[in-house]
């Protein structure tokens, strides 16, 4: 980030006199509505004209009624549709240049010089191509007198931004594409289905997954169903890969798996580049173990269906940052593409992306796999890695005579069972023994520890809830209890999973150390709970699952307030003090306001609220959606402000409200808590590995540093260890929140999407970065 030339520069007057396109293009994603809404509203609030070009490129071309004004309510209620609404096509008009003279024309004839382009990287290299002719279109048509001199002038320059919208996550230099999120969603839905029916029967399922040149979908769905076997374009299985595949499959049936799954994607390929079918490897299965063998095939699916919280927020957010960098472009900066690294947007040079993209296919063409991997980033990399490791069976000979503990501390949440089993099998990869306490602190103080295998964890990736038993008690009042059993069940490291429960606990046991023994031993913090206020990460396991729950209930909610019209609904979510479900499901769901305790509000705010609703309800849009985070303020509470709204709008609008209550911490894992979870758990037995050989001293384990208790999180564009005593500073223990929160910054965003005169920040703008050095831990 840096200071921008003009800091001064107001947002509402940035694209006055200035006119932005907007078009889908290539195959359709789902996102890519809510990509368009706040490219629309972000223009709008900037003063600029926004045009839809519908059916893309051809639209572009054929002109007329195919590029249309777009209003405020003219994107209403399509950010929880899938697909795209203004019409993609594949066209082969653009391709000629005739056809882009044409188009150039049409643009110039309406005096658009700004187009935002959401597509894969065909679409978007195409766009470039575009622009780099630009003035030599405009010279033809003004030679062959179909623009004037004057025309051609006012229009000299045309500015190109892309967001990559497209399932397969192809496209180098993005964390995640548009789309891709939703895609996962349907796949694991699909997984999780299988998964009932072939443990029933004792079947092998065969699923292949789309991805022709990327093996993203196939490599994160793995992970996160913990499949036997993956197979992806980038790293075709080595030589006599199908002795080693019926090896695994008969081992994991002698352990006592009754089902073995096996994603393929649908670009599969061998080491001398011939294709891999799911057929093929059905008649291998069949043929060699003669096991029960089904294949199934999503195909079109994955495209389909409503998007995710994770692809609106992308898609809203990506919108802003669009509109941001056409309207700043110059005629020197290169055409970029605006997309998320971690939870930062990134502004990135097109072309640059596109070559990167394109060394890919280099790479896997001339057989040099490693380079392949490494060439689609860093989170590519790591799912790989993370794949490999836990993919492994056989555990090794020689044992590490050390015991690894891990429990769950807090309100339950999505993903915990999945940070549970990566850290067991990690472990026990590791040659260590791994213990399972039962019931959080209680559990250590009463002794309820058992040992835990492989198989025991088979199948937790995708269960909700914690497996283990969780509760909210606190070491403090237990230390002496917990230091004897430490002793007893002999435990060398704690691996504890939780909420702001589990941050606390861990704190307590390294204040405890100077007193007792026992507790110097490393300590690992996974956060994990659906309020998301843990401090030292940016984001904690479970907190996407319950945004998803509450964005699919406020979509039921608004389908139900537009049918009766003149309806406003006030929805109560949990996160304690922490507003950060609120804010992320309001931007989610298009909400016109989501009160919580970080942003004060008074009776003022209340009423321009109101006035705001009251104003709305003279549009087309008659509803209106308000989320109050439940901790939000001691006196207005949901209750007060349900009243106060029901009587201001008495005559034009009727109010309801919900509570949303316990069913947010329910329901199975989303992919990006399965993901996360399997990451971070993973990650955590390998540091307290590295540390346990730091603190090996006189033939025992003694641990009292600051650094050997940390928290392990997401910050901006890494996963990070950092001591739980220096996150003190950064706490507000009254409050169970951190003090410093990133997600306050975009709360303008849903505003300004909301239609509120507020002022954008301008002054912190994103600068162009450069691919080759960029590179995200996580991606989802």
């Amino acid at each position: 980030m840096s200071k921008s030339p003009h800091p001064t520069m107001d947002p509402t007057k940035m694209g006055v006199g200035r006119s932005i396109a907007v078009l889908t293009s290539g195959g359709d994603a789902q996102g890519m509505n809510a990509a368009v809404r706040a490219t629309v509203r972000v223009g709008l609030y900037t003063g600029a004209k926004v045009y839809f070009v519908h059916e893309g490129y051809q639209g572009l071309v054929d002109g007329g009624d195919h590029i249309r004004l777009a209003t405020w309510e003219s994107v209403s209620m399509m950010l929880q549709l899938g697909g795209t609404v203004i019409g993609s096509a594949r066209c082969k008009d653009f391709r000629s240049r005739e056809g882009r003279m044409t188009a150039a024309r049409n643009l110039v004839k309406l005096g658009i010089t700004n187009l935002c382009v959401i597509g894969g990287d065909g679409s978007l290299t195409g766009a470039n191509e575009f622009r780099t002719e630009w003035s030599g279109l405009l010279a033809d048509l003004v030679k062959a007198g179909k623009i004037t001199d004057a025309e051609a002038r006012q229009s000299s320059h045309l500015n190109i931004v892309g967001m990559v919208g497209s399932i397969d996550n192809d496209f180098c230099g993005t964390d995640m594409t548009i789309g891709t999120d939703s895609a996962l969603h349907r796949i694991i839905e699909v997984v999780d289905a299988i998964t009932t029916t072939a443990q029933s029967h004792q079947r092998t399922f065969i699923l292949e997954v789309m991805g022709r040149h990327c093996g993203y979908l196939a490599l994160v769905t793995a992970l996160a169903c913990g499949a036997d076997w993956v197979f992806i374009p980038e790293m075709p299985p080595d030589e006599g890969w199908e002795d080693h595949l019926c090896r695994r499959l008969t081992n994991q049936r002698a352990r006592g798996s009754r089902l073995n799954v096996i994603i393929v994607a649908e670009g599969a390929m061998s080491r001398d580049g011939k294709p891999i079918t799911s057929e093929q490897i059905k008649k291998l299965v069949t043929d060699r173990l003669g096991f029960d063998t089904r294949t199934t095939v999503l195909g079109h699916v994955q495209r389909g269906g409503t998007p995710s919280a994770f692809d609106r927020i992308l898609g809203s957010r990506m919108g802003v940052e669009a509109v941001m960098a056409l309207l700043e472009a110059t005629p020197d900066t290169p055409a970029c593409v605006v997309s998320l690294s971690g939870n930062q947007a990134v502004r990135l040079p097109l072309m640059e992306c596109v070559q990167v993209t394109k060394d890919v296919t280099a790479a896997m063409a001339e057989g040099r796999f490693e380079d392949a991997i490494k060439l689609r980033g860093k989170s590519f990399e790591n799912n790989w890695n993370t794949y490999k490791m836990l993919a492994h069976i056989n555990p090794p000979d020689v044992k590490s005579n050390i015991n690894v503990a891990i429990m769950n501390i807090g309100a339950p949440c999505a993903g915990m069972n999945a940070a549970v089993r990566a850290a067991v099998r990690m472990g026990i990869i590791q040659g260590h023994t791994m213990l399972a306490i039962h019931d959080g602190f209680d559990g250590l103080a009463q002794g309820q520890i058992e040992p835990i295998t492989w198989t025991s964890v088979s199948g937790w990736t995708g269960k909700g809830g914690s497996m283990l038993g969780t509760k909210r008690s606190q070491p403090g009042k237990m230390l002496e209890e917990i230091s004897q059993n430490i002793a007893k069940f002999n435990i060398h490291a704690l691996v504890i999973i939780g909420g702001f429960e589990a941050y606390v606990g861990g704190l307590e046991m390294v204040q405890a150390r100077e007193k007792y023994e026992e507790m110097c031993i490393p300590i690992v913090v996974i956060p994990a709970t659906v309020s998301n206020n843990v401090p030292g990460s940016d984001f904690s396991i479970g907190a996407d699952t319950a945004l998803n729950t509450i964005t699919s209930t406020c979509d039921r909610i608004k389908q139900s307030a537009a049918g009766t019209k003149r309806r406003v609904f006030i929805v109560e979510t949990m996160g304690g003090y922490c507003g950060y479900l609120a804010t992320m499901a309001g931007l989610a769901a298009g909400a016109d306001a989501a009160y919580i305790f970080e942003e004060k509000f008074a009776i003022k705010d209340l009423e321009v609220n109101v006035q705001h609703l009251l104003e709305k309800m003279k549009t087309t849009v008659k509803r209106g959606l308000i989320l109050r985070n439940e901790k939000s303020n001691a006196n207005y509470t949901t209750d007060f402000i349900f009243n106060l709204y029901s009587e201001e709008g008495k005559g034009v609008f009727d109010c309801r409200k919900n509570v949303l209550g316990h069913m947010q911490q329910g329901g199975t894992p989303t992919p990006f808590d399965r993901n996360f979870g399997t990451k971070m758990g993973a990650k955590s037995v390998l540091w307290l590995t590295e540390k346990l050989k730091e603190c090996y001293r006189h033939g025992r384990i003694f641990a009292n540093t600051p650094d050997s208790a940390c928290v392990l999180g997401m910050r901006k564009r890494a996963l990070t260890f950092q001591p739980l005593a220096d996150l003190k500073e950064d706490t507000d223990f009254e409050h169970r929140i951190p003090k410093t929160q990133w997600w306050l910054k975009i709360r303008p965003i849903m505003k300004i999407l909301a239609k509120y005169d507020i002022k954008l920040d301008t002054s912190e703008h994103t600068d162009m970065e450069h691919v080759i050095k960029k590179r995200s831990p996580l991606g989802k």
